[in-house]
Parts: structure tokens; sequence; C-alpha cells
């Protein structure tokens, strides 16, 4: 199985026929504002996970599932029923006014499954954390909420190719009923601002590995690009590589565009 990361809490997972695109948004770097997954990878890609609807994590995939056929899978709360059709929150649309359909569309419930050409997807809960975005010297904070377009529709998956699993847990807060999913691969934010705050920080990223029991874990969602930041989200990937790898757990850093064989 190879693995591919492109900031953010974007992958791609291939193995066999599948190719797996999880969270195919955009760079928020106001001078590199384009799809992190390159568009040449787009056509081949198999099946689409998305965490939530903001736009790192989801304002390409419309057009990726329209370039590939993909197979598309999210959160029920990223989805509403219109006149009998399932809608998603349109990628690029302003808070809650937009939904837009998706063909092959499969929202899943915690707990709930979906097998798909060979490829297996759980539900698994996730919950995004307030945000607090710097707009010209201010903090602009955002509680997600029912009427909330930040974290919209969050939820991690358990994905399973062949004789391997892969756990990606979105944007999320610690919780512990975590305990004991044991993938193969584990994917989590390590770039938090302190408790119960947007994702979790180094600190509560550990205590999830302890937890979760992974064979590997790759850290994501911290040093990113955002408006005019080069490096938002700013947390210390060496001290959890060495805490993580001091648990048992091998721990690959992987920068943007790198490649990891598991």
């Amino acid at each position: 199985m190879k693995i591919t990361h492109y900031l953010y809490n974007t992958f791609l997972v291939e193995k066999g026929s599948a190719k797996i695109a999880i969270d195919p948004g955009q760079n928020l770097w106001i001078f590199k504002l384009q799809s992190l997954i390159p568009e040449t990878e787009w056509s081949s890609v198999t099946h689409i996970a998305i965490t939530h609807g903001d736009p790192d994590h989801h304002w390409q995939s419309d057009r990726l599932a329209a370039a590939s056929g993909a197979h598309v899978v999210c959160g029920t709360g990223l989805t509403r029923m219109s006149d009998g059709q399932i809608l998603v929150i349109d990628p690029r649309g302003r808070e809650l006014t937009s939904w837009v359909p998706f063909e092959n569309l499969n929202p899943l419930g915690v707990g709930d499954s979906v097998t798909l050409d060979g490829v297996s997807f759980e539900g698994v809960r996730s919950q995004h954390g307030p945000i607090a975005v710097p707009i010209l010297g201010f903090r602009i904070r955002r509680q997600p909420g029912p009427n909330e377009r930040v974290g919209i529709g969050s939820m991690g998956f358990k994905i399973t190719i062949g004789d391997k699993t892969v756990l990606n847990l979105g944007d999320s807060v610690f919780l512990p009923e975590w305990e004991g999913l044991a993938p193969d691969v584990l994917m989590l934010p390590i770039g938090g601002l302190g408790q119960n705050t947007w994702t979790m920080d180094v600190a509560e990223a550990l205590k999830a590995v302890e937890i979760i029991s992974p064979r590997i874990v790759i850290p994501c969602h911290y040093n990113v690009p955002f408006l005019w930041k080069r490096r938002f989200a700013v947390a210390d990937d060496t001290r959890f590589k060495r805490e993580a790898e001091s648990l048992g757990v091998e721990c690959h850093i992987l920068k943007y565009g790198k490649e990891l064989v598991v």
C-alpha cells in the first residue's frame, strides 16, 4: 500500500486497483490557491472520502468526482434531503445556502459501513473544535454547530483495503471512544491550539495514539499555509515523532507530495 500526503488532511492511498483520495481540498495560501491533489491524478481515483466541509478538505471534491466517476463517501452530517434527493453542502458555496448532488454518493453515520469495489469504509466519530481565524489583527472565533458551516459533517473513516486498515480522523479534538481501533496506519491532526480548540494538539494526539494503538502513525494538519501565513497551526513534529515512537508506534512525517509504502 502506498500513501501520499498533500498537506492539511489530504492523502492518496493506493493498493492494487484502488486509489482513494481523502479530503481533496484546496491549498489556502493566497499565493498558491490550487488543488492539493494534482489534477494529473484525478482521473485514476476510484474512491473519495470527505471528512467534513471546510475548504481545505472539500473544495475540489465535486470536480475530482466528476473527472473520475469515483465512489464518494462522507458523513451524513455533510448531506441533506431535498425532494427525495440526497444533496451535499456545496464545496465552494457560502455558509449553508447552497447544496449540490453527487453521483455515486454513500453517506455514513457513526458505526455505519459500506464496501465499494473491494474497499470498505466505516464511519468513526470525529468532532471538529472551534476555530479562531486571524483577520487584520483580529481573531474571529467560529464555533461549529447546527447553523454554522465550520466543521460541518465531521466524520472519521476506518478504511480497509485487502489486509490493510487506515484510520483517518479528520479535524478532530480528542475522543476517548477511539480506544482499541488498532489500524495499521493512523492519520491524525496535531496542530491544535490547546484543549478543545480546532483539533488535537501534540499532547492530545499522543493520548490518541496511546489508546488507538496503531502500528504506524502519520501526523497531519499542522505547519500548513493559510491566507498570507506560510506556517499556521504550528506544532513540533519532532517531539510528536519521538514520543509516539516511545509508545512503540512507528511514526512517519510526510511533507508535501512525499510517499510511504506500507
